[in-house]
This record gives C-alpha cells, structure tokens and sequence, in this order.
C-alpha cells in the first residue's frame, strides 16, 4: 500500500541550511568554507536553500519567468496539446493533468499500483530542454499566443542562467571532496538539463480526500541537482534523515536545491538523494480549499553521452568497495521517465 500523508508528522518547517552562492563565483577565503557547507548539507538533508545569486538570476527575471508561465498554462487545452510531451528520450513538450505519476517505483506496473491507490498527481507541466539537440527539438509554442516569442526567449535565456547555477555548484562539490575544482565541468558542458514550468490547479474543498491525494507524489529527483523556484502557495515537503515529513516553506530570495539519484551513485552515497513530495498546503482558504501553486524546477543531469562511475576517494579500502556499477547518463534518465508516464 501506498503511504497516506501524515499530517502530523509534517507540521514543521525544515530547518535547511543558507548556502550563498557568490563565494563559488569568486576566488575568496570563503569559497572553500561554502563548498564545504554545501557538501555538508548535501550529505545530511540533501536539501538547502541557494541565497546570494542575483548576479546570476536577477529578481525580475524569476518573476518574468513565473508570468510567462502562467500565461502558458492559461492556454487553451487544445493549444497545448499541439505541444504533447514527446517521449523519454527527449522529453520535451507539454504533459496535462494525470499524464506523469510522480513515484518511487521504477516500473510502470509499480507506478501504476500508486495511480490506483491514491490516485493522478494533480499537476500540468511543460518541459524545455537545451536548443539545437539533434532530434529532439523543443517545442515552441508559436500559434494563437501574443506572448509567444516573450515566452520563448524569456525561456531560452533562463535555462542558460541556470546552467551557469550548476556548474558552479558542481564545482563547490568537487572542491569540498578534494578533487580539482573543475573535475565535473567536461560532465556538465553540453547542458542536457530540463527546465519544467508546473502548474497545481486550484484544489476545491475536500480535493485533496483527507491527506490521500496529492499534488506531486512522493519521489526523488533522477539526475545530479534540481534548482527549485516556489511561488508562496507552500505544499513542499521533504523526508527527514530520521523519518517523518517536513515543510518546505517558501523563502523570498532562495532557491531550493536538492541532490538526486545519480549525484547519489556518483558518491557512493555520500550525498544523500532525499525523497520529497507535493501535498495539501498547510493554510488553506476559509472554504477550505487552496488557489492554484506554480513552480519552475530545473533538472541538472550529466551530459548525456558521459558514463557515470563511482568517484575516486568514495569507495577504497576501508570505506567498502563499489556500491554502484557504470551506468549512462542518457539511458538512465530514459529508464526512470519511462515509468512515470
């Protein structure tokens, strides 16, 4: 059976540790002790709050970004359809209500057992992945939207600005865990990430059936890192290292960043991959029901065509051997798609 939502066990705000990254973008005192704390938090939590990166992403570009996509979202069903998801391995496109099952399962028969116990998650999304891939085009919206072209560039120069985000990031793990600073940057260079605009629809009374349903199931993310940007509707939650549920609450100014399942195997479980899940916001309307939630995930992944193999310093000796054998980016994250949709 699938877990039901506690509750009570979910009534805290994490207390996630404040990383700020203007430290890594400079050659400072401060940037090892950063790439230490980011480390640190990566292997307890495997959640933080990025603070400190205006000069990166500016604010009234996140706020641009969140407009652009509700304008997208407020589109005609038929228009966006045009735009259907387009597969696994491009992943591109957009994916209305009850198309993706967030889960912890890796096979489709798992997933579906939990869309039969607790039903569709209740999120649309669109995905964007990097320009010029061959074969695997985004797809724009280019027909009956005035802010059509806004969307796409505003789009295109956001993905860029986080992909910047990442590699620094990498950086500060790279330096934390004593390899040389730039050791992930020929994993990172392409830029195969995925940035996904989200969209919770408005929840009536009672929509959410008592903690059994939810927004996005409970999962962790696939590849390296996840850039989080929330709106101030609330409903994110993590696991805690010594079980339980805990808020997420939305912080001005922060980016929320957790480790996924990959960076997981890279480490040999140094960084901890941290299931989280998208449930009932904690303050719901006088009518008990809950407007609609947007957020803009961006999904870092090691370039496609890198295999990935347990990092040296991880594994030797007294720490145990090997717990992860080669695997390819590419393929990887084909697999785990496969079985959420």
């Amino acid at each position: 059976m699938a877990p039901m939502i506690d509750k009570q066990n979910a009534k805290n705000n994490a207390s996630l540790p404040l990383i700020p990254l203007q430290p890594l973008l400079e050659s400072s005192p401060a940037t090892a002790d950063i790439a230490n704390g980011l480390l640190s938090a990566f292997q307890t939590e495997g959640f933080l709050y990025l603070t400190d990166f205006q000069s990166v992403i500016p604010p009234e570009m996140i706020e641009k970004v969140f407009t652009q996509s509700a304008g997208f979202f407020a589109l005609p069903l038929k228009t966006k359809n045009v735009l259907e998801w387009s597969g696994p391995r491009a992943n591109r496109g957009y994916s209305s209500l009850g198309q993706e099952k967030n889960s912890l399962a890796s096979t489709k028969e798992g997933v579906g057992i939990e869309r039969e116990e607790i039903g569709d998650d209740l999120k649309e999304s669109f995905e964007i992945g990097r320009e010029k891939e061959e074969g695997c085009p985004n797809l724009w919206p280019v027909n009956g939207w005035d802010e059509a072209f806004i969307f796409r560039s505003t789009m295109q120069d956001f993905f860029m600005r986080c992909k910047e985000i990442h590699k620094l990031l990498m950086r500060g793990v790279a330096l934390a865990m004593g390899l040389n600073e730039a050791f992930f940057d020929g994993f990172v260079r392409t830029g195969d990430n995925t940035l996904r605009l989200l969209h919770y629809p408005e929840v009536a009374p009672g929509g959410f059936a008592g903690g059994k349903r939810v927004r996005a199931g409970a999962h962790s993310d696939y590849g390296s890192i996840t850039l989080l940007f929330q709106d101030s509707r609330g409903g994110l939650q993590v696991e805690h290292p010594s079980g339980g549920w805990l808020n997420v609450a939305p912080i001005e100014g922060t980016i929320v960043v957790n480790a996924g399942d990959l960076l997981t195997r890279w480490t040999n479980d140094l960084i901890r991959s941290t299931k989280h899940q998208v449930v009932e916001p904690p303050s719901p309307r006088p009518d008990g029901g809950h407007p609609a939630r947007y957020s803009i995930a961006y999904f870092c992944n090691p370039d496609f065509d890198r295999n990935i193999e347990v990092l040296p310093g991880t594994w030797e000796g007294e720490k145990g051997g090997k717990k992860y054998t080669s695997v390819n980016s590419g393929d990887y994250l084909v697999q785990r798609l496969s079985a959420t949709y």
